[in-house]
């Protein structure tokens, strides 16, 4: 029975990016983004008691890069598809009808990420590119941002060439060879873990402070703590 547990949690995950994706296709950003944060936490939580549980399988495996798809796939791609032409909507801008479809690249390229995932024996215990949870989350942080925009910055966020600029970035970002730390914790003690530790503890006071605008810069942190950490590894 307990071989079963992780699968149900990943299979919840995938619920919830089915319910994000509801509410992309109705408009409700900020419903969204609630829907793509629990399937973000279900996703930590998989990997997690499968660890705890010893249960490792390659179903398994397969099941949780079909869930993310969903959920940190299609769902951050069709949501910057309505904020591109929301933005170009509301600004005015006489642009081509087609260009808020561009938003999917964020689908196309976390497919490819997805794949390169599986097969790549250096993601074992860190990443390599920016994983798509975190790719997700910082899309989904936008109309947050905007729901709550205490420090004005609507008027950037709702620039359809920043939203293609944020588009191009992450898609590139997703498939770089760029050496990130995976927040797997073997073990509850401060050494090994020291730069996850820091990481989460920094995140979570950022979020007191700066509410949802802190989900931006955590992801920079994320990155810049990366390039130290792998510097003082070498």
């Amino acid at each position: 029975m307990k071989k079963h547990i992780p699968n149900f949690i990943t299979c919840l995950n995938l619920f919830c990016g089915c319910l994000a994706l509801v509410s992309v296709f109705q408009q409700e950003l900020t419903t969204a983004a609630a829907w793509v944060v629990a399937a973000a936490a279900l996703d930590f939580m998989d990997g997690m008691v499968a660890r705890v549980l010893h249960t490792y399988s390659e179903i398994g495996k397969q099941l949780d890069s079909l869930a993310d798809m969903v959920s940190f796939g299609v769902v951050p791609g069709a949501a910057m598809v309505q904020m591109i032409a929301q933005a170009i909507e509301k600004g005015g801008y006489d642009l081509p009808s087609f260009l808020p479809l561009a938003g999917f690249l964020i689908t196309v390229f976390s497919c490819i990420r997805l794949a390169k995932f599986n097969i790549d024996t250096r993601q074992i215990s860190s990443f390599i590119g920016v994983p798509t949870p975190a790719c997700t989350l910082f899309i989904m942080s936008l109309p947050l941002i905007l729901a709550n925009d205490d420090f004005g910055l609507s008027f950037l966020i709702m620039n359809p060439f920043v939203l293609l600029g944020i588009t191009v970035l992450f898609s590139y970002l997703l498939i770089a060879e760029l050496p990130l730390f995976a927040l797997k914790f073997k073990n509850m003690a401060w050494k090994g873990n020291q730069i996850r530790f820091i990481f989460m503890g920094l995140s979570i006071l950022f979020l007191a402070i700066l509410n949802f605008t802190a989900v931006p810069l955590n992801l920079a942190m994320y990155i810049i703590l990366s390039f130290f950490h792998k510097s003082s590894s070498l």
